[in-house]
């Protein structure tokens, strides 16, 4: 689709190509790279903010610290109307640690399996029912590859799913037009608005604490 060129985010990666991205990039440097837990990545997020956004709670300022639905319309044929798009990343404000575009632009992966009361569970409210980074695996052992957690929504997403604690669920759809059989466990056909962001722990972890990021 023409993305991830020219300072733009990459796109379209499946949880499992992400994943594999952070196993070769720390074989390539000799430091552990991986995706963040859910819990890391709104902590990052929030930057120390209580508020919907990690700006502060008024939408209307929304613009200038993320691309949206709101204002991320572009010309990406000659000819054709605007349409909503991706952007060269760093173009907005970043929050108060300084950090960029985890508001909007693209949807970012996270380590975690998608369970609706996420929150219950890591309170200990409600009991864990499945493994904390895979949603299980099918009848002949493989990972299930639904549904994952996507945070901080994307250009073509409005405010709401752009907050902090926003929370969207990966789905077989986003996979809809790949004509293989069996479909990619590579690339998202339809995952032209997520991407991902890499964690390197100030700490090397032991291969204990490896281990859950990197089974398939």
């Amino acid at each position: 689709f023409q993305m991830g060129r020219d300072g733009c985010p990459a796109v379209c990666m499946s949880h499992t190509a992400a994943r594999e991205y952070c196993r070769w990039l720390s074989a390539k440097t000799g430091h552990f790279h991986r995706l963040p837990t859910e819990a890391e990545w709104e902590y990052a997020c929030r930057a120390g903010s209580t508020a919907a956004w990690s700006f502060g709670d008024d939408p209307e300022r929304l613009g200038e610290f993320a691309w949206f639905a709101g204002n991320s319309a572009r010309v990406l044929d000659r000819g054709q109307p605007p349409v909503p798009a991706y952007h060269p990343v760093g173009g907005k404000e970043p929050n108060a640690w300084g950090l960029c575009d985890l508001h909007g632009n693209v949807a970012e992966w996270v380590a975690d399996a998608y369970l609706v009361d996420a929150y219950a569970v890591a309170q200990g409210a409600a009991p864990r029912v499945a493994p904390y980074f895979a949603p299980g695996r099918d009848a002949g052992g493989r990972p299930v590859r639904f549904p994952h957690v996507a945070r901080g929504g994307s250009f073509r997403d409005d405010a709401a799913a752009l907050r902090s604690a926003a929370r969207a669920a990966s789905a077989p759809e986003w996979n809809e037009r790949d004509p293989q059989i069996p479909k990619s466990w590579w690339y998202l056909t339809d995952g032209q608005h997520v991407g991902f962001r890499v964690v390197r722990p100030y700490r090397e972890p032991s291969a204990a604490e490896r281990k859950p990021f990197e089974e398939p």
